[in-house]
């Protein structure tokens, strides 16, 4: 599975970017059932907040497949949301 996250906004108004392949990790299938368990409908409005982050996610199952995209607002980020992203934008 490819994941990219793209995070915008914030007080300095910064973006960061990262792309993992969860193929290379050694703990692969929590970050897969990390990523199956983000729900469009649960992830909150989306609509950002002034000074606070917007994450624009991209999910593949394989490099060829039609991407799955989801965006999520800082204010509706949950713990297991929070890790993934941080692992996502940390490579």
């Amino acid at each position: 599975m490819i994941v990219k996250v793209t995070r915008s906004g914030g007080f300095a108004g910064l973006m960061a970017h990262g792309e993992l392949d969860t193929s290379a990790e050694p703990d692969a299938g929590e970050l897969e059932a990390a990523v199956r368990a983000l729900d469009q409908g649960k992830l909150g409005t989306g609509r950002p907040q002034p000074d606070r982050y917007v994450y624009r996610l991209e999910v593949r199952d394989t490099t060829e497949a039609d991407a799955t995209h989801l965006t999520v607002a800082e204010q509706d980020v949950d713990q297991t949301t929070a890790w993934l992203l941080d692992r996502v934008l940390g490579h």
